[in-house]
């Protein structure tokens, strides 16, 4: 077998056939080569050796060599990567937008796709250093306290404009059950709203732990006991349940609802998007009872059962009556009868003598009463618009008595059209065209 070294063969191989040509003479064939001698010399099996002796002993690719493999990320990596650089790099909010649009694959292979990828997340702003261990957690009984706290968030419209939201939080000291809404603002009347509702969903504990916000407290006496605001403490008489406050300046202390607003931002909040605040706190609201229902190694549990388990037993319910009130603020009606409710303007009826009117909105529908609750008003649907929304009949003046002739009228006149002008100043007469 002349040029052996030439025509292709594994080094090993060729090495080997060179090596028994030289004992019994040159091959005139591949079919003359003995496969047990070769499988002695090279180490190779009987079956490889046959194999390869069907393909000449030369080295041939692998027919997969060349072709691109496909990863199951493979046409979720652009959404992938906008996310991490609009500075998205919770894996589990990646897993759950990509779950949105097909993606199959695991949370795991996410986790891989970001820490091989950190280079198009934008780095973050260290606003101060790390203080460190401030102080303990403590332990309440089940149902003995909330912890409750204001969040912020701006928000960029269709219109590229920017407004910014309120995130009330409330969350169990022992369980972990939480609940969040938005409002256009954290004014005291719309904590008061955050509250009952929290209370509705979650029952009415012992005790709410808050910081030293100014719809609660004024200030402190010379003795250290707080003075409260005078709403809020009637709307603490009105529940049933006290207030403490957190050492200022310490925010460690309430730490849970600390830790669920940060969470709100880095998950809920993260790459969110929403047509108004309606649908923004109906996204809440089933995104609080997905968090709730998932297992809690600290409580041994999903929240939401440890808490009507356990904490449920301890809790009381909102009575209804007493909160009615705080349910529909009270509006001042304008001059040209409408009244302004989270930053709009909606009608009244003029034959509403009242200088005041009280406001509830449930959901897109909002309902106008009088001041003592007694009789509804009007009732707007909320589009979320800025121009203003007007009530039926709202500018219908009062009933007047009118008189109706007694007999029947027979005396008629004639009107005639309007005197044509000079014709020189014809072509100013913009209402002939209306009278064709």
């Amino acid at each position: 077998m002349n040029g052996i070294q030439s025509n292709g063969f594994l080094p090993i191989i060729a090495q080997a056939i060179a090596e028994m040509e030289e004992t019994h003479g040159e091959f005139s064939s591949i079919d003359e080569v003995n496969l047990a001698e070769l499988g002695r010399r090279t180490g190779l099996s009987r079956s490889k050796l046959r194999r390869l002796k069907r393909s000449g002993f030369c080295e041939k690719l692998h027919g997969l060599k060349g072709q691109k493999k496909e990863h199951i990320l493979d046409g979720y990596s652009s959404v992938l990567d906008a996310l991490l650089k609009s500075g998205v790099s919770n894996s589990k909010v990646c897993l759950e937008r990509l779950q949105a649009i097909g993606f199959t694959g695991s949370q795991s292979t996410v986790k891989r796709y970001i820490a091989a990828h950190k280079h198009l997340i934008p780095a973050k702003r260290q606003l101060v250093a790390p203080q460190g261990n401030r102080g303990r957690r403590y332990v309440t009984k089940p149902g003995e306290a909330y912890q409750m706290n204001w969040g912020f968030a701006d928000v960029l419209d269709y219109n590229s404009q920017t407004y910014r939201v309120a995130c009330f939080a409330m969350i169990c000291h022992h369980c972990g059950q939480r609940y969040i809404e938005f409002f256009p603002n954290a004014r005291q009347e719309n904590l008061f709203i955050g509250m009952i509702h929290a209370f509705q969903y979650m029952g009415v504990p012992r005790f709410v732990l808050t910081d030293n916000m100014k719809s609660v407290v004024l200030h402190r006496d010379l003795e250290g006991h707080p003075v409260w605001q005078k709403d809020y403490e009637t709307f603490m008489q009105a529940l049933a349940f006290g207030t403490k406050l957190c050492k200022p300046r310490h925010p460690f202390t309430k730490g849970k609802v600390e830790r669920l607003v940060r969470f709100v931002k880095d998950n809920f909040l993260a790459d969110r998007v929403f047509c108004d605040l309606t649908d923004l706190n109906w996204q809440a609201l089933e995104w609080c009872n997905k968090q709730s229902g998932t297992y809690r190694r600290t409580v041994d549990g999903a929240p939401q059962k440890v808490h009507e388990t356990v904490c449920g037993e301890q809790l009381r319910m909102v009575p209804e009556d007493s909160v009615r009130f705080y349910l529909c603020p009270e509006r001042k009606i304008s001059f040209d009868g409408f009244v302004n409710y989270e930053g709009r303007r909606f009608g009244v009826p003029y034959s509403y003598p009242g200088a005041t009117a009280r406001v509830e909105r449930s959901g897109d529908l909002l309902r106008i009463y009088s001041a003592d609750l007694k009789v509804l008003l009007a009732t707007h649907t909320v589009t979320w618009s800025r121009t203003d929304s007007f009530c039926e009949g709202q500018y219908e003046s009062l009933a007047q008595p009118e008189e109706f002739p007694t007999a029947p009228v027979q005396t008629q006149i004639l009107q005639l059209p309007k005197p044509s002008q000079d014709l020189s100043f014809a072509k100013f007469d913009f209402d002939k065209e209306d009278q064709v």
